[in-house]
Formats: structure tokens, sequence, C-alpha cells
């Protein structure tokens, strides 16, 4: 096997390295746990090209033929003004681009695998994190969804304790992590835990998008502090940064900088400076060295004096400017930078460590880290814990019993002679429970798809495990509201006084609440925009509501199929079955007390109540195929 193979670990330095406390605990029968090391990864990316196609339908340069290499225990970080390309760059690195990417990108000789993504830890600029757990909460129920199958929940915890002692989190470790309605840890805090999630998988390659974004100078020194002693334990770290301080310049190794997607120096940081003085490029001043560099990567020479020129003259200086740090770049790095990456890549062996992990029986690499029941049992625990602030607020419990108590007040103790205020209320228990939970339940997966993306991509869990946790999650809430109101409204509204009918009904709303509930996850799924759902959510309900029988009794055949599609008309037309049966009579005339047939009541004939097993069944299928094609949308969702 070739030394550059990804299953050649580097040498056992646990004594005098500040990041061994990042081994997996010991396990006997672990696989990827026996090794106490690091896995080496030499990165090597050439001629690298990335277009997209512009609004006029041209196609656009984002990365234009970049050519780099970083090895084990190295921070390479990439450097340039907003728009320069970074982030598309460190995306690419990491197998998680999509579209028209050409070039070549290796690690340790190979092209980008599963087994190399379960390698690699990615920390995007935005901290997406879940605002009601905590920090040892989200760090937890990201080892146990990560590290293998084979560790113990015991092992698994001891290990996120390690992982907090060793990014400095202990003070905040029960602290919510917050979010824009209430305060929750400090930015520098939510960046460390960003990090503590991919560094409990032990990375080999480790990449940061701007990590010190938005953070003041002294917690940016702590996050930088923390990256490199990871890089000191044999990691193989990039990072985008916008503009570094000078402290924090002269922590990276490597240094690669982009102007407009073209690369114009890659090399050692510490020579940036003399490189750019030997191209006539020096500084007059003593500036911080990233200073310099982005304003060179702008087109605006150290001697620059454009203060007053016109437009025109200042854009042709900056683009002569750029166009000569291209050639010098062609010229000096571009050469050598070839030579070097046609080098072979040496990594000291530590045969112990190797031996042990291959004598290993049933060795192999799974897809997934743990098994499917153990992802959804995982993910369920997390949903209760993050929605139960949400889900059991005192204002939705406040908005549906208010509602209840409410129309028991209405409609209280409806005499049987007052049908037509019966049925009102059956309509009003149909439309109230058919809509509620769809308005609700189109924003759960637009208000998730940051972290949808971001934990597939990691390959954390199945999207079935995901969608069947996130959906059952829901229910105690969805089903528990529901049946308080109809408890509370029922009786008041003085409805068949018959224990069966009175569960008949609940279990009808319940019903309803399912499928109302899957039109929603299927639209929010669909759309996966929070505005566009609502808007698309209400216009269904709308027409939902006109077709549903009650307001329109005859409508014209030619559109005599829209409440055949609405599911609130089948819950309404079983809400009547329960209540009412075709030799039922009620009082008609109450002046000689004259009895009519309910079946020949105008709105209860033009409903029917007969075939109610056919609409249970007509029920059911909506509520299976409204949940199949939200799981079939989400699978649609562009996972990097």
């Amino acid at each position: 096997m070739p030394p550059n193979d990804l299953s050649d670990p580097p040498t056992d330095n646990k004594m005098n390295n500040p990041t061994a406390i990042f081994a997996y605990p010991h396990h006997s029968n672990a696989c990827s746990p026996v090794t106490a090391c690091v896995y080496p990864v030499t990165l090597k990316f050439e001629e690298v090209v990335y277009k997209v196609k512009s609004g006029s339908g041209s196609e656009k340069m984002i990365l234009n033929g970049i050519t780099g290499m970083v090895c084990p225990g190295e921070i390479l970080a990439m450097l340039g003004p907003s728009g320069s390309g970074k982030t598309t760059l460190l995306t690419a690195l990491g197998g998680r681009l999509n579209g028209k990417l050409s070039g070549k990108i290796t690690y340790n000789g190979q092209p980008f695998s599963g087994l190399v993504k379960r390698r690699t830890g990615f920390v995007a600029q935005d901290d997406v994190l879940y605002p009601h757990l905590t920090v040892t909460e989200t760090l937890l129920f990201t080892a146990l969804l990560r590290l293998p199958g084979s560790l113990t929940h015991t092992e698994k915890a001891s290990y996120v304790e390690q992982v907090i002692t060793e990014l400095g989190l202990t003070r905040c470790r029960h602290s919510m992590i917050g979010g824009p309605l209430f305060r929750g840890i400090s930015g520098g805090e939510r960046k460390r835990v960003s990090i503590g999630q991919e560094m409990l998988v032990n990375p080999s390659l480790l990449l940061l998008d701007e990590p010190t974004s938005g953070l003041d100078s002294t917690t940016a020194q702590r996050i930088l502090n923390t990256i490199k002693r990871l890089a000191g334990g044999g990691r193989t770290v990039v990072t985008t940064i916008h503009q570094p301080s000078s402290r924090l310049y002269h922590m990276f190794d490597k240094l690669v900088l982009l102007s407009e997607g073209c690369p114009i120096y890659h090399g050692p940081a510490s020579a940036a400076l003399d490189y750019f003085e030997s191209i006539a490029f020096a500084s007059p001043v003593t500036v911080n060295p990233a200073d310099l560099l982005l304003d060179l990567a702008n087109g605006i020479a150290p001697n620059s004096k454009q203060d007053g020129e016109p437009q025109s003259n200042m854009e042709e200086e900056q683009k002569l400017v750029r166009e000569t740090l291209i050639s010098a770049y062609d010229r000096n790095i571009a050469t050598r930078l070839k030579a070097e990456l046609c080098a072979p890549d040496h990594h000291p062996n530590n045969s112990s460590c190797h031996r042990e992990a291959n004598s290993k029986r049933g060795c192999r690499e799974e897809q997934w880290s743990t098994s499917w029941w153990e992802q959804f049992r995982v993910l369920l625990r997390r949903g209760l814990k993050e929605r139960r602030y949400e889900s059991f607020n005192r204002l939705r419990i406040f908005q549906v019993i208010s509602v209840a108590f409410l129309g028991g007040l209405l409609w209280w103790h409806s005499p049987p002679s007052h049908i037509q205020d019966r049925i009102a209320l059956i309509f009003f228990f149909s439309v109230f429970w058919g809509f509620f939970p769809l308005y609700n339940a189109v924003f759960t997966f637009p208000q998730e798809r940051s972290m949808l993306i971001k934990e597939r991509s990691s390959g954390m869990y199945r999207l079935s495990s995901y969608f069947l946790a996130r959906t059952i999650g829901d229910l105690p809430m969805e089903l528990s509201l529901p049946t308080a109101f109809v408890l509370i409204i029922y009786w008041m509204g003085g409805l068949k006084p018959d224990p069966s009918a009175f569960i008949l009904s609940l279990l009808v709303v319940l019903y309803s609440v399912l499928v109302s509930q899957s039109l929603g996850l299927a639209i929010g799924a669909i759309l996966m925009d929070v505005k566009q759902a609502t808007t698309l959510a209400s216009v269904t309900t709308l027409v939902f509501l006109i077709a549903g029988g009650y307001y329109v009794q005859q409508i014209p055949p030619f559109i005599l199929w829209l409440k055949y599609l609405s599911y609130s008309y089948y819950c309404y037309k079983l809400l009547l079955g329960v209540q009412f049966h075709q030799d039922d009579y009620y009082e008609c005339s109450p002046i000689d007390g004259r009895l009519c047939k309910v079946a020949d009541f105008p709105p209860i004939k033009s409903i029917g109540l007969t075939h109610l097993w056919i609409d249970v069944c007509i029920m059911a299928l909506m509520l299976i195929g409204y949940r199949l094609v939200a799981y079939l949308a989400l699978h649609r969702l562009q996972v990097r």
C-alpha cells in the first residue's frame, strides 16, 4: 500500500500532542476508535475552475485555475476581498460544491470519497445550531449520531466532556445556545461549539469558513489559538478569513491570496510581503500584512494615490495592477507550485497503530456510523428537547383553549331542534382543525433547511430516520391541543351526549389534524420558503373552505371536483355521520311540533350520510400521499 494512502496513520505523539485528547476513547470492539492517532491527509488542488450561469445566460468565472497544497500540521489561510471566491474554493475542497467544477482535487492522491468525507470536518461561517439546546446537549446529540455505534453511551458522553474541556466551554456547558428571540452563549462560544461538533469525529482535514467573522479581536485570537492547537496534532487545516489582524496573520503557515477568482500568491504566509516587495509592490510604511495583501487583491498598489481621480481612471489602474500580479504569479509561483504537487508525499508511519487498526475483525467503513433505529431514537429525543419550549408555549395553548371556550359559549347547549346551529358547530370543528395544524406544519422544514443541509452533508443520518423522527416528534402537541379543544367545546356546545359519539368525533378530528399536518409538511418541503409556503397554504385553505360543502351546497358540475380534494369536506361529512343517522328526526316546526327527517335537511342532504368508510379510506390515502410527497421533496433538497 502506498505511503500516502488514507489508511496510513501518523506517528503516535500523544505525550507531546496538545490535541491527543481528541483521540477516540479506547474500545476493544470498535473500529475507528481503536486508533488514538490522527490519520494524515495531504490536500492538493490543481487548476480548479468553477463557473456559474449568470442571469443573462452567459457563464461567470468564479474560480480561475487555482492551484495549491497543504500538508498535515499546517494551516492554509485563503485571503481575499468579498466575492473573490474564498468560500467557493473551500466548499469545493470539502466536496460540497455542486455545479460545473473542473480541475483536480486529491486527498493523499485519491479523489473525494465517503471515507474522506467521514474524516473531514467542515465549519460553516454561520453557526447553524439549535437555539433551545444547551452546549452539552448539542455536542452529546452530535456524538450519539456521528461516533461509531460500537461505542457505548457512556464512552460517547465521556468524549464530549473531553471536547468541552479542551475548547474551554466548561463555564457555559449548561447554557442554551440562544437565538434571535432570546440571549444565549456568546458568539465566540457558539463558534467553538461548531468547531467542537466537527472535532468529535476526530477529523484529519478541518475546513473553516471565516471562523473569526463578527468576533472581537480577543475572541478571534482564542479561536485561532484553538485551531492552531488542532493543526499541531497532525490535522490539515484550511480556513478562509476576511481581514485578520497582524497577530492572527502570523499564526498561518501558508497563504492563498485571491483576486476576482484568480490566484496572485501561494506560499508561506511569512514570505508574502517579501515576495510582493520583489515584484515592486512594497509598502512604504509598516502596515498589517493582511491590509496590504487585501489592497493588492483589490488592485490598489501601495504607492497608489487614487483620491480625487475619475472613476474610469481608478478602475483602469486597478485592472492593470491585477494583471501585473497575475502575470507575476504565473512567472514566479505557478511553475514551482506544480513541481511541489508532483513530489511524493511522505508521512511517518505508526506501525503499531496501523497494525492494531487492521487486526480488528470486520473493521470496514460503513456508510452510516449508527443504525437506522439509533438515529431515529436520538433524533426523536433531540427534537422533543428542542421543541419543548416552542410547542408547549403558553400563547399557543391560550389561543386554542380560549377559542374552545368562546365557541362553547356561542353554541351553549344547542337544543336538538336547532339543527342548523349544530351543523355549523360541526363545520367549525372541521375548518379550525383542518387549517390550524396546516399553518403550523408549513414552517417545519423551511425553518430546519439549513440544519438539514448541514447535517446530511456530513453524513450524520438517513433522511428517512430524520423525517419519521421529525413528524412523530410533533404528534404530542398536534394531538393534545385538539383533544383538549374537543373535550371543552363538545359538551359545552350540546352535541350528542353519548360517550361513543364523543370518542368517534374526537378520533375524526385527530384524523383530520394528521391529514392537515401532512399537507402542510408537503407544501413546506416543496417550496422551502416560508413566505411562498404560507401564501400557497392560504390559497389552499380558502378553496377548501368554500368547497367544503357548507357555504355552497349546489356546486356547479364543472367545478364539483374541487370538494373531493378537500379533506375538510371528508372530515365534515364524517362528523355529520357521527352525530346524525339516516333515520333520525328533528323538530322542524316548533309551533305544531312536526318532525322532519334529518337526511332531508338541505345542508345534510347535499353532503350525505352514507359511504363513510370510503371517506375514511380517501383521507388515509391523502395522509400517506401528502407525507410521501414531503419526503420525496426533501430528497430533492440540494445537499452538498
